[in-house]
């Protein structure tokens, strides 16, 4: 076989151990793309190729600023501070008609502003926010969806996971992509809210009114979210002035979350020793993606079919911008079957060197990327963020939270749309302000 259809089977064998064997796709990336390098080469040289390769990976500086970022959510969830935000902003939105599904997305926009991590957002908003819709009437479909969907938003606001790792991949600044990434961000936060609206607005039974909050109790709340608006504003305003690189700014975010935490006496030793855990939990997973991804990627380079993809996608007799949705296809599709994050190292090395070749801007293609993998963990076969809801939503099946999250999809769409329309004023005016 050529050296490209062996990184086709190897794609293929790869997604077979996937779905038939179960195994997790750190696991499989490392073991179809060792053994795929020792057919391509010989099992001694792939011995002795796959270790500098990892020790490349993991001796990088830079990769310390995932678990910091991490530790800082887990202190915030420990904290308590998710009751908080819900019920400051159900105190602004919760009279209007679906205004608790809107009081869900706008605490998961603030919470993904600390934690980073779509996994972490489902999880501790689906403990605080479903039971309080379930108390008010609200439809499970209207229910689930709107906490799946507002989780997605862990990935995409910063400090984004997915944009550290695309960051530290593509050698771009994450101060850049950080601050490219607000405007994208406010963008689909208020898309997936409006389609609370619209949904509403169809189905009005799905999303009664609650209470409405007096002026004085609004801002009575307010002061319950200010320690967390001011830890991001910290951090944000560090990185766009130079004073800090991100490194720096995710080590004074956990120092400055845990003081805030002891100081507010909202963290015990039980909560600390659980923030810790949790961050050597998600921090180990990502590094053993990671390190999948990178055997795997060893392996499709050898092969040499990133390289003829690329060129056989570049010579199509297509504008710029079919290709460009083309190769969006592709990562809704990879986001749908396997881990956002392991679907973008995986496809990074066949098509970052096509996108920067077809003259689009890599910082903008790390939110268009963000923006499109993160809408597969709502999507059906592996929907991460689906799963995660119905695990913590014992009484409202998969299903019915698969169901919820389809609504959502037009406001992605929508989204990249925008993006594609409008770059400059999305996402390049505000990232080249930044040293």
């Amino acid at each position: 076989m050529s050296g490209p259809t062996v990184g086709i089977v190897g794609i293929l064998v790869m997604f077979a151990v996937l779905f038939v064997f179960r195994l997790p796709a750190a696991f499989t990336m490392m073991l179809v793309g060792f053994l795929g390098v020792a057919y391509v080469t010989s099992f001694k040289a792939a011995l002795g190729m796959i270790g500098p390769d990892l020790w490349n990976i993991f001796s990088n500086y830079g990769l310390t600023v995932i678990p910091m970022f991490i530790l800082v959510g887990e202190f915030v969830h420990y904290g308590g501070y998710n009751n908080s935000l819900y019920h400051a902003t159900y105190r602004w939105f919760g009279h209007y008609r679906g205004g608790l599904a809107i009081t869900t997305i706008m605490a998961c926009a603030a919470f993904s502003a600390i934690s980073g991590s779509n996994t972490a957002t489902a999880a501790t908003m689906s403990t605080v926010a479903i039971p309080e819709m379930k108390k008010y009437g609200y439809h499970p479909i209207l229910n689930a969806g709107s906490v799946a969907a507002g989780a997605t938003l862990g990935v995409l606001i910063p400090p984004s996971i997915v944009l550290v790792v695309y960051g530290l991949y593509t050698g771009q600044s994450i101060g850049k992509l950080f601050f490219g990434n607000v405007v994208p961000s406010v963008i689909l936060t208020l898309l997936i809210a409006a389609t609370v609206l619209c949904i509403c607005f169809r189905h009005p039974q799905w999303g009664p009114k609650g209470p409405r909050s007096s002026w004085a109790e609004r801002m009575k709340a307010l002061p319950e979210i200010v320690d967390i608006l001011l830890l991001f504003a910290i951090i944000m305003y560090a990185l766009f002035t130079g004073v800090v690189t991100a490194t720096e700014a995710a080590a004074a975010s956990c120092a400055l979350g845990l003081a805030i935490c002891l100081i507010r006496r909202k963290l015990s030793w039980k909560g600390f020793a659980e923030s810790i855990a949790g961050t050597l939990r998600i921090s180990c997973m990502v590094f053993m993606i990671l390190a999948g991804a990178t055997i795997f990627g060893r392996f499709l380079a050898l092969t040499r079919l990133p390289f003829e993809a690329a060129s056989m996608i570049s010579a199509l007799a297509l504008p710029n911008w079919m290709l460009f949705w083309l190769i969006l296809m592709c990562y809704i599709v990879g986001g749908c079957v396997m881990d956002a994050l392991a679907f973008l190292l995986i496809s990074l090395p066949i098509f970052y060197p096509l996108v920067t070749q077809l003259g689009y801007d890599p910082i903008w293609f790390g939110q268009v990327v963000c923006i499109v993998t993160t809408m597969g963990s709502i999507m059906p076969p592996i929907g991460i963020c689906c799963y995660v809801v119905a695990a913590m939503a014992p009484g409202i099946p998969l299903r019915t939270v698969f169901r919820g999250g389809f609504y959502y999809i037009p406001a992605y769409i929508i989204s990249i749309i925008i993006l594609m329309a409008f770059p400059y004023w999305t996402v390049l005016a505000v990232s080249n302000l930044v040293p």
